[in-house]
Parts: structure tokens; C-alpha cells; sequence
């Protein structure tokens, strides 16, 4: 995939995508599947906010039904499939327990009622080809079960736990950025860290937008039939700035918080109910990702991180409710901190928000034609939200287009019917590599690619991370992959970075093999360095 400026600034698209989070991606994709023009930007990197800062969760969201939001419960539990099916390197299923601590009948009985509920719900979780990726039902395990299977759950006043299953991905940012190599593998045309500057208007309708190239300071216009904002946590403000007047709807930004620690169970995930709400302990890669916190968050979107009070306050509240877990700060091995953007109801309440999706057309509040928002949703939902959009935006341009595939088509690299039998094949096809699994999740079917890369240089297949990932795909990212700084690669492209800094060494391994590619000199290269180094550092602006 290469950064396509020049169609992007001499052709007239039928849509053009500003964001290039999920859903932008996903819009892109199912845009260009059924055959419309298609151009996308993003201001930065692709994925490189909520999109990537989450619970890495493709779930049904079992606690929306206690607001009774069965339809969201139901499209949810049916995308959870959709995604196990086309993208099976990346999205797995994960159990979970949920420990009952003095929860009395009532509480077992209301937590009985809402799995059952929730299987009923998933009726199709089994409709998959690939049986390793079929749920099963949730169960009861009594508390000497409950103990043998997770010992961590071990302690006074545990009364069993239930078992159910959802799904994780493996890689968020990875996943997102397969939907726009499809996209373009489909005849779009997609740029990351190009900013939109703002809208061109003329006779009341929305023509495109006015571009800005950051790596080379050019300025120039997109132009297209019908645009639409999926800028995230950024939506409303990029409207306030480009319309000159406040935005007609408005986002309340929840901020989560996620830290990642040495592994703390032997295989499940654990949802702890605690003080009105819950966190999660979810296995990741050898660790434990604990999430998340949620919380109002008022700064400016580009400012959110993690403080150490943060920090310090997340452990106290895991400490205090799940006592087994005896967490000290010295365990914290990375952290990092994501906007959720969800429809503003006036209430103030995030936890309880709804996590519905909403696509705004602008004709009708601000008396703009072309323009639309798509604002809220979650990520399990948008390649419904997807395909929501583009329906009206096919209704908008009066063209007849393909039928939407995105159910049903796989992933650039996701053509797998059996994810286990793949890495079997990887394993007996190439040499010894650090970890054959984490590629092959990473990058399924083009994981032959990357290692082709480093078929005749044994220093491009040493580790440059706990996780395994090596130099060729450093040159893989550069060359294949519109990668352009050091924080693309060891944050989204590849997960050099995603378990932590893994020391100045590696990060210089990585800066040298860019720089050969893309010409850096050495102040490049310290400057580079020094950006990075961002990603593991606790922020003090206020929060």
C-alpha cells in the first residue's frame, strides 16, 4: 500500500472518508467493496487513538442488557461472529469467569437470567466453519471448580463462578488497518498523516475538503460527491472549527485507562464486579491487561494520558476487589489511555451511556448537502455501522452499486478456514523464527511476505521485542505498509512496543533500518527516537 497524494489531490471521489479509526476504515471498505470512489485521510496514523487504546474486546456487551438494550446486545453478538469469520488471525474467542462473592440467590439467580439470555441472543455463535472458533454456552463452576480452574480466585466468601465466552483481538490497530488495505486493494485511495483543514462549501453543499500534507507541508483539495466525518473523540470539535459554530451534536468523551502486568491467571479472562460497575482481567499475550476506568474527560482530545494517580487509583480499586491480585506499582509493565466518543444525552454519565451509533446528516441540522458524521458506536458494531452509512450514502449519490459483502468477505489476510492448520504450515515452511504465532496473528496469509523479506539476512529475523516481532518487519511496514515514523512501526504496525519500552537498543535497531529505507539522517533519527519514547512516559497535564 503506498500514500496515494496524487489521486487524492486530481480526482473527484464519491466519498471522502476524514478519519481513519475503525470506522472511517470500515466505511471505506464497505464503500469501495460495492464499487463507489472512495478516498480516506487521517490526520495522523491509522488506528492510532481509540481505535488502538482499548480492552481489545469484540463482545456482545452482556452488561447493556440491564438497560435493556437487547437490539444493540443482539447486532453485537452477530458482528462478534462476523469478525471471528473474516478476520480469524486476528479475532479469537476468550472465557471468561465472573467470581460471585456473597451474591446470595438473588445474585446468582439475576446473573443465571442474563446469560441465558445473552446465549439466546448468540444463537449463531456456532455458526462458523472453523470449530476452535465456536463458542460455546455459559456454565455454573462451584467454588472448588471455580479454584482449580483459576486459582487466583481462591479466598473467603467465594461462592463459584460462571463461565461464558466472548472474543479478543489480537491486534485492534492491525485489524483496522487490514479494512483499509482492502479498501485500496479495492481501488480507493488512503493517506495517513494528512490533516483535513476544513470543509469546501459551495451553494450550501460540501464538495470535499481542504487538505494538508504533514511529512511534506503540502496544501491541496480533495474533492468529492459527499464526505463523511469519522473523526472519533475529534468529530464534534473538527466541526465546531470547520462550520464556524458549535456542533449540533455533541460527543461526551468517557477516558479508560488500561494497565498491562505479568500474567495473573492460567487462561481466563475475569469480569469483577465492583462498586456499581466492573474491570476486567484479560490475558494478552502472556500478560494481563487490567481495564478499564471511565471517567468524564473534558481537556482537549490530543492531551489524554495516564497519570500516576491514575495509575495508583486503578490498582487500589483492583487491590480492594480482588484481593488475590496484591498488585504493586513495580508491576505496572505499560499503561496507556483512550477516549471513548459517545452520543452526548445530557446526562453526564458515562458508564451507563449508551454505546448506540449515530450517523448525522448534516443537510437537515446545519443546512449542509454531502456532508455526514458518523458519531458514537463501539467497536464490536462498526462494520454494521459501516454499512448503515453507505447504504444512505448510496441513496445520497442516486448510483447503483454492488451489494454490501463485508459479512461474508474475509480480510486481506485473513482467508483462513482453519487458523490452527495455518500456523502448522508456517511452522513446517519456514526456518525458526522468535515466535511463528505472533506473525502469523499479526499478519496471517502475509506473514509470508514479511518473512520473504528476511529470507537471506539472519540479523533481519532477531528479536526486537518480548512479543517476537523482528527487522523484516520493520521493512515490511516501511515498504508495504504507508508506514512513515518510528511510532508507526513499534506502535500499530507491529507490537514492538506494545508490551512496554523494550530499551533503547531495539529502538535504535528499529530507527536504523527506517532510516535506511526512507533517508533519515541522524538528527531525523534522534528526533524520531525522542517522539516515541512518548508512548512510555505518565503525562502531568490535567485530566
Amino acid at each position: 500500500m503506498r500514500r496515494d497524494l496524487n489521486s487524492l489531490s486530481n480526482e473527484v471521489f464519491d466519498l471522502l472518508v476524514i478519519g481513519g479509526g475503525i470506522t472511517g476504515a470500515c466505511v471505506a471498505r464497505d464503500a469501495s467493496l460495492r464499487g463507489l470512489k472512495v478516498a480516506l485521510i487521517e490526520k495522523n496514523d491509522f488506528a492510532h487513538a481509540t481505535s488502538a487504546h482499548n480492552s481489545k474486546l469484540i463482545h456482545g456487551g452482556l452488561r447493556y442488557l440491564r438497560n435493556f438494550e437487547l437490539g444493540l446486545v443482539r447486532e453485537s453478538l452477530r458482528e462478534r461472529r462476523i469478525w471471528q469469520r473474516t478476520a480469524p488471525h486476528l479475532v479469537q474467542p476468550l472465557p471468561f469467569l465472573i467470581p460471585l462473592h456473597s451474591a446470595g440467590f438473588k445474585g446468582r439467580t439475576t446473573l443465571t437470567a442474563g446469560l441465558t439470555l445473552y446465549d439466546l441472543l448468540s444463537y449463531d455463535r456456532s455458526w462458523l466453519d472453523d470449530p476452535d472458533q465456536r463458542l460455546p454456552g455459559h456454565s455454573f463452576l462451584n467454588a472448588k471448580d471455580a479454584t482449580a480452574r483459576e486459582p487466583s480466585l481462591a479466598g473467603p466468601g467465594l461462592e463459584g463462578a460462571f463461565l461464558y465466552y466472548d472474543a479478543q483481538m489480537y491486534a485492534p490497530e492491525r485489524l483496522a488497518f487490514e479494512c483499509i488495505l482492502d479498501a485500496v486493494a479495492h481501488g480507493g485511495a488512503a493517506a495517513n498523516h494528512v490533516a483535513a483543514d476544513g470543509l469546501l462549501i459551495r451553494n450550501g453543499a460540501v464538495e470535499g475538503a481542504k487538505a494538508h500534507d504533514l511529512p511534506g507541508d503540502a496544501n491541496f483539495d480533495i474533492r468529492a460527491k459527499t464526505t463523511l466525518l469519522a473523526a472519533g473523540p475529534w468529530a464534534d470539535i473538527f466541526l465546531a472549527q470547520a462550520l464556524g459554530k458549535p456542533a449540533t451534536h455533541k460527543l461526551l468523551r468517557a477516558k479508560g485507562i488500561h494497565l498491562l502486568v505479568p500474567s495473573m491467571t492460567k487462561q481466563d479472562a475475569l469480569t469483577v464486579a465492583a462498586g456499581g460497575g466492573h474491570f476486567f482481567v484479560l490475558p494478552w499475550r502472556g500478560h494481563s491487561l487490567l481495564g478499564t476506568t471511565d471517567t468524564a474527560f473534558r481537556s482537549k482530545p490530543d492531551d489524554v494520558g495516564v497519570t500516576e494517580s491514575d495509575i495508583d487509583d486503578f490498582l487500589a480499586f483492583i487491590n480492594a476487589n480482588l484481593p488475590s491480585a496484591q498488585l504493586s506499582r513495580a508491576k505496572v509493565q505499560h499503561w496507556y489511555a483512550g477516549l471513548r466518543p459517545l452520543v452526548d444525552d445530557g446526562s453526564g454519565d458515562t458508564y451507563d451511556a449508551s454505546r448506540r451509533a449515530e450517523l448525522v446528516d448534516h443537510s437537515k441540522d446545519d443546512g449542509l448537502n454531502g456532508l455526514f458524521s458518523a458519531i458514537g458506536g463501539k467497536w464490536t458494531t462498526s462494520r454494521d455501522l459501516a454499512q448503515k452509512a453507505v447504504d444512505t450514502l448510496v441513496e445520497k449519490l442516486g448510483v447503483k452499486t454492488k451489494p454490501c459483502s463485508t459479512q461474508t468477505s474475509p480480510m486481506p489476510s485473513g482467508n483462513i478456514p482453519r487458523f490452527a492448520v495455518f500456523k502448522k504450515q508456517m511452522e513446517a515452511e519456514h526456518d525458526p523464527v522468535p515466535n511463528i504465532d505472533h506473525l502469523a496473528r499479526l499478519y496471517g496469509t502475509r506473514s509470508r511476505e514479511v518473512l520473504a523479506i528476511g529470507g537471506g539476512r539472519p540479523d533481519l529475523r532477531e528479536a526486537l521485542s518480548e512479543s517476537g516481532d523482528i527487522g523484516a518487519q520493520v521493512l515490511f511496514a516501511v515498504r508495504e505498509e504507508a508506514a512513515l515514523t518510528l511510532d508507526d512501526v513499534v506502535m500499530r504496525r507491529t507490537g514492538i512496543g506494545q508490551l512496554g519500552n523494550p530499551g533503547d537498543a531495539r529502538l535504535a535497531r528499529v530507527a536504523e533500518l527506517m532510516a535506511s529505507e526512507l533517508g533519515w539522517d541522524d538528527a531525523r533519527k534522534k528526533s524520531e527516537l525522542t517522539k516515541v519514547q512518548r508512548n512510555f512516559q505518565l503525562t502531568t497535564a490535567p485530566q
